[in-house]
């Protein structure tokens, strides 16, 4: 099977404007942005044919061609990620069997993610695929802390026990009443998998009044009548977190440093 991976990346974030230009510190001492952390991270990924940075930004287009990208342009009227990978898709010289979207706010997502979403989208029934993760004890507080200060931090997923979604939200899902005895809670990853087809549908349909409200692209697939399907990965002990607001960077460097990746 073919795959590529894209990473969409935009300059204008409303909670963090200028975001895939942000210099995080390594292990070593050594900054590199955002944008490159993501990029680094989808050239380990194992089964892949090819990586492209997806913008409509030239100051992000710049500064990762400077470290080698290869980049695809796309309008400024896409609304997110997936709207991106679709115009992005059209671009190629041949359409790839899976499209794979890792998300550039998304640096500490280990490699074997990704290739565990390639390895579900061998299924030629799965139309559009997206990683979860069982959260562990650090990242529950995180998220809990983060709702009871106004902040939104990582994205929740509620799924059938097959795997099949039946929700994403930014709030903790399902409710967290005492974290001495959680539920069991999903830890969304910022990654999906899609078939090009299903691309060039959720293209074609308008924003839905769940999309708007949570700010989640994925809902998109569910409002449409299209299966989401979740699977299941293992952090392996990595601590997973997205760069959502200011406030991430403190705890994404703190990865860095404690996984020793430059």
């Amino acid at each position: 099977m073919s795959a590529v991976i894209f990473i969409p990346a935009r300059y204008a974030s409303t909670r963090y404007p200028g975001k895939p230009l942000v210099e995080l510190t390594g292990a070593t001492g050594e900054k590199k942005s955002l944008i490159r952390r993501a990029w680094d991270c989808a050239q380990s990924v194992t089964g892949a044919d090819a990586v492209y940075v997806l913008t409509d930004d030239e100051r992000i287009a710049e500064a990762a061609r400077g470290f080698g990208a290869d980049v695809l342009m796309t309008s400024s009227e896409a609304r997110n990620g997936t709207e991106r990978c679709a115009e992005a898709v059209a671009q190629l010289p041949s359409e790839p069997d899976a499209v794979i979207n890792l998300q550039g706010d998304a640096p500490l997502t280990p490699p074997w993610f990704v290739e565990a979403l390639i390895e579900r989208m061998q299924d030629p029934a799965v139309e559009m695929a997206t990683p979860v993760l069982k959260t562990d004890h650090e990242t529950l507080v995180h998220f809990v802390t983060d709702r009871q200060n106004g902040r939104v931090g990582g994205t929740t997923a509620v799924m059938r026990p097959d795997g099949a979604a039946l929700y994403f939200s930014k709030e903790v899902l399902p409710y967290v009443g005492n974290l001495e005895t959680p539920p069991e809670v999903w830890h969304h990853v910022g990654v999906y998998g899609y078939r090009p087809a299903a691309l060039r549908r959720y293209a074609g349909w308008a924003e839905g009044p769940l999309e708007k409200a949570e700010g989640l692209e994925q809902l998109r697939f569910l409002e449409n009548g299209v299966p989401v399907t979740c699977v299941e990965v293992d952090a392996r002990g990595r601590v997973f977190w997205e760069l959502n607001n200011p406030v991430d960077v403190a705890r994404i460097e703190g990865v860095l440093k404690k996984e020793g990746i430059a």
